[in-house]
């Protein structure tokens, strides 16, 4: 079990079951026992007293992602706190980079997709970089790139989804329940309180999850916030008797869980759309679906590599020593794999049918950012072997 909670953990693996859940759903969805998949996604469970008779698709959408935005908080606290992005300098052109990743996508997918139903809201989709699929896709494809292009990336996909996350808080809260949004901060409170008195036990610790988890649920706030603001109050500097922190030491543990079970489950119930001939002609027609192909495939890449290169020439940030530029625009490519975040959003911000296409708008997208970042980053690591692990200085100009 430990072994296989260890092979988890890697990119590779965790990637490579992602992909397994989306053929899976695609396949099933589109196959002549659709309706099936269908009546298993739509299956509602829950106690229907406390209104948490949510479909199958729902508990992993407002559960199940609970705990990655859990294991991304921790993340993002930990970076924050001791790693990259805690040094100002070496961490402005990850931040710079997320933010032009962020807001020029959602520009060109505005702009496309204007005066069309759903464009005020739909622009958020291509906003997001799934940490997962990208880091997956590096890693299979660009084992001879520098761990430089891996920081990089990571920096700039925590730093993206904490932009998303902020987007789901504010635009994505239909109602406003002050009492339970009052309930969840108490909570948020005590587990800070608990966390600064360096309490450890799990007894205390999982109810007050469980707890946030309801309250934010109940507050009309998205439910996964929870697990935001609980990764982001977790301890991260290790005290001289403790052989781990405390997020380093629940990121261990719960990663497995997170990239083996929440985010593939999510991932299933979320990509069975139909990819038909009648589909993708519909596809075609929709603007907004075209708008989040526009955002994700170029204003991903545009953004990103293109706010570093202005950072960089400005002198407000460095880029490392040992990545090219060209290295730097096949990782920005990566960002174009929305994916996870992406269809959260989408089904959060648009209707039944409109959010079937632009989920299928999303993981073409992906997919077709996947394939062309594993070209480059390909060519690429060939130039770093070919040069002992530097870059080629006249092959990056």
């Amino acid at each position: 079990m430990a072994e296989f909670a260890r092979y988890l953990r890697t990119e590779t693996v965790g990637g490579m079951i992602l992909l397994a859940a989306t053929a899976l759903a695609l396949i099933w969805a589109n196959s002549p026992w659709g309706g099936q998949y269908e009546a298993i996604r739509d299956l509602r469970v829950g106690p229907v007293a406390l209104h948490m008779d949510l479909s199958l698709a729902e508990w992993a959408k407002n559960g199940l992602l609970a705990l990655f935005f859990f294991v991304a908080g921790l993340e993002l606290k930990r970076e924050l706190v001791v790693g990259e992005l805690s040094d100002l300098r070496s961490a402005l052109l990850p931040v710079i980079a997320a933010v032009g990743g962020m807001t020029i996508p959602a520009a060109l997918a505005l702009s496309v997709a204007w005066g069309s139903p759903g464009a005020g809201e739909a622009w958020a989709i291509p906003v997001a970089t799934d940490i997962a699929f990208a880091l997956g896709v590096l890693a299979i494809t660009g084992s001879g790139m520098p761990n430089s292009a891996r920081v990089f990336l990571l920096s700039l996909a925590v730093v993206d989804d904490l932009g998303a996350i902020l987007v789901i808080a504010i635009l994505f809260t239909s109602s406003f329940n002050l009492v339970a949004f009052a309930v969840a901060i108490a909570l948020c409170a005590v587990y800070a309180y608990l966390q600064r008195r360096r309490v450890t036990t799990p007894w205390l610790y999982v109810p007050i999850a469980v707890g946030t988890w309801l309250a934010v649920e109940f507050s009309g706030i998205h439910a996964t916030i929870a697990g935001v603001a609980l990764g982001l109050l977790t301890r991260v500097r290790r005290d001289p008797y403790e052989k781990e922190a405390p997020a380093v030491r629940l990121e261990h543990r719960l990663q497995p869980w997170s990239a083996g079970l929440a985010v593939p489950v999510f991932a299933f119930f979320a990509a069975g759309v139909p990819v038909n001939g009648a589909a993708l002609r519909a596809l075609t027609m929709d603007r907004v679906a075209i708008a989040v192909i526009v955002g994700l495939v170029v204003g991903k890449l545009v953004g990103i590599f293109g706010s570093s290169l202005l950072a960089v020439r400005l002198g407000v940030a460095s880029k490392p020593d040992d990545l090219a530029w060209r290295d730097m625009a096949a990782v920005a490519m990566l960002g174009g794999v929305g994916f996870t975040v992406s269809l959260l959003i989408a089904d959060l911000s648009l209707d039944t049918d409109a959010a079937e296409r632009a989920k299928a708008a999303v993981l073409l997208a992906s997919a077709v950012a996947s394939l062309l970042a594993a070209a480059m980053l390909v060519r690429r690591s060939r130039v770093h072997r070919n040069n002992g692990g530097g870059p080629n200085a006249a092959d990056d100009e």
